[in-house]
């Protein structure tokens, strides 16, 4: 039964059985929660990231998590002592078909390649779903769990929790009283990837451990041998299970220009990658790994709030955005240690932040701008912050499917992490070639225009293998 149904069924009717009752929580006085008010809560992926996210949303006894999925046992030995109540899967197929009448809502924290098939599943199920970001592996399935969410009316959130932050907010206000003027240029940078990237594929062959199953862990990507170099973090630099540096950090750092001009669609996409050179003049080809580093331009056409075009550039890899005119050289920009930054230059002044729109600053005339110049917030703020971003969630989805504002509802999530991934299918496009060694031709390294509505590179037909994956056999979305 739903907590909707629950609720409904005290409000309407006094049931009594034996010794059972079940009480709206105004009968029991104040701060009893009565565990019909409790959200009942999967999580899927219970190491790393699914801990804090499984734990976040439990929030100390707040909610009920009635079961944890992971596919290696290895990364639930520490939420099994917290939380000894759970149910514990390994196939989340398995569990959805046990606890689904248990069950209102689903966190999904597991590799990138397995996003999708595990939300679009909790969502024909009318289930409530939290996701990591990157919401998908690729621009495809973005889109039709987006279309999915809005179909069956459930309550989403993508596990950007920066967006839930005061720093973006305080953007908006700052941009909305007009300080930077129109922006036509965002510069986005990262320090990603801090793990082995740009290198060949490690040798696989080796025994599968015994509290792995290696075959659910693959799930839809195509069956290769197991291989301990991909787990239980590594895997991120793999085009089959991850999305590089963009997939990790580009929907934290590319929320707050989103948010600020309301940009949307791509109008096309362009890159270069670095090259590792092991031979004279022939540098390494590696089209199944992510590159050691990548630069992306990105168009975006005006909008309402933003009249005026933007030109968009992403650097990762150890490349950043260089130091503009109109900021001291010795301001650091973005995070205190210069490691992630976000610089949006407008016709009045210049906007930055860090990670999660952190440490948010504005400059005009060459020098920063004191907060107290600077318009007042208006904005309402999410309860904690981007700590809050999992309660949120929760909260809205103990309210009903529209009840309640959510910081990245998939209505947004979607078509923003298809922008993000815009720059992943330039990467791999740019590294297509006809030929070996020096005689190689890069078939794919061009600017690729964009029809977003349609889903398609209209100008390089061989870009588009990079929009939709081919699922292993028994594996659909």
């Amino acid at each position: 039964m739903s907590n909707h149904s629950r609720r409904d069924f005290i409000k309407n009717a006094s049931v009594a059985a034996a010794s059972f009752y079940i009480v709206p929580r105004h009968v029991l006085g104040k701060g009893y929660q009565a565990p019909s008010d409790k959200l009942n809560i999967m999580g899927i992926g219970g190491g790393g990231k699914g801990y804090s996210d499984i734990m976040n949303s439990y929030n100390k006894g707040a909610e009920n998590i009635v079961a944890v999925v992971d596919v290696d046992d290895r990364q639930v030995a520490r939420i099994k002592k917290d939380l000894p109540k759970a149910n514990f899967y390994r196939d989340f197929r398995a569990a959805l078909d046990k606890e689904g009448n248990n069950v209102d809502a689903v966190i999904v924290s597991t590799p990138d390649h397995t996003h999708a098939t595990i939300a679009m599943e909790a969502m024909r199920r009318k289930k409530h779903v939290y996701v990591q970001k990157p919401l998908a592996h690729d621009i495809y399935e973005a889109r039709v769990i987006a279309e999915k969410a809005r179909e069956m009316q459930v309550v989403t959130q993508m596990g950007n929790q920066g967006s839930s932050g005061d720093g973006v907010r305080t953007m908006i206000e700052w941009f909305d009283g007009g300080v930077i003027g129109k922006v036509h240029s965002v510069q986005v940078w990262t320090n990603r990837p801090v793990w082995p990237q740009g290198i060949k594929y490690p040798s696989a062959g080796f025994e599968v451990p015994k509290e792995l199953d290696w075959d659910l862990w693959l799930g839809p990507a195509k069956y290769r041998e197991y291989n301990p170099a991909l787990l239980p973090f590594k895997w991120r630099g793999w085009w089959d299970y991850g999305t590089g540096a963009l997939g990790d950090m580009g929907c934290h750092l590319l929320d707050p220009p989103f948010k600020v001009l309301g940009i949307r669609d791509a109008i096309d996409v362009e890159c270069s990658v670095g090259s590792v050179f092991l031979n004279d003049w022939v540098p390494e080809w590696i089209p199944e790994g992510c590159p050691p580093s990548s630069m992306v331009t990105l168009h975006y056409a005006a909008t309402k709030r933003n009249p005026s075009p933007v030109t968009l550039t992403w650097y990762d890899g150890g490349l950043r955005a260089p130091h503009p005119e109109g900021i001291p050289s010795t301001d650091t920009i973005g995070d205190p240690d210069g490691s992630n930054g976000v610089i949006l230059i407008g016709s009045k002044g210049i906007m930055t932040c860090g990670t999660y729109g952190m440490y948010p600053k504005v400059y005009k005339n060459g020098k920063q701008v004191p907060a107290e110049e600077l318009p007042k917030a208006k904005l309402p703020r999410v309860a904690g912050g981007d700590s809050g971003h999992n309660t949120q969630w929760v909260e809205a989805c103990k309210a009903g499917f529209g009840k309640m504002e959510v910081s990245s509802p998939f209505d947004y999530a979607g078509p923003f992490t298809e922008s993000v991934l815009m720059g992943n299918l330039a990467i791999r496009s740019y590294m297509l070639r006809e030929g070996e060694g020096r005689t190689a031709n890069y078939i794919g390294r061009q600017k690729l225009n964009w029809d977003a509505t349609n889903m398609r590179i209209t100008n390089f037909e061989a870009a588009n293998q990079f929009v939709r994956r081919e699922y292993r056999a028994g594996w659909t979305l």
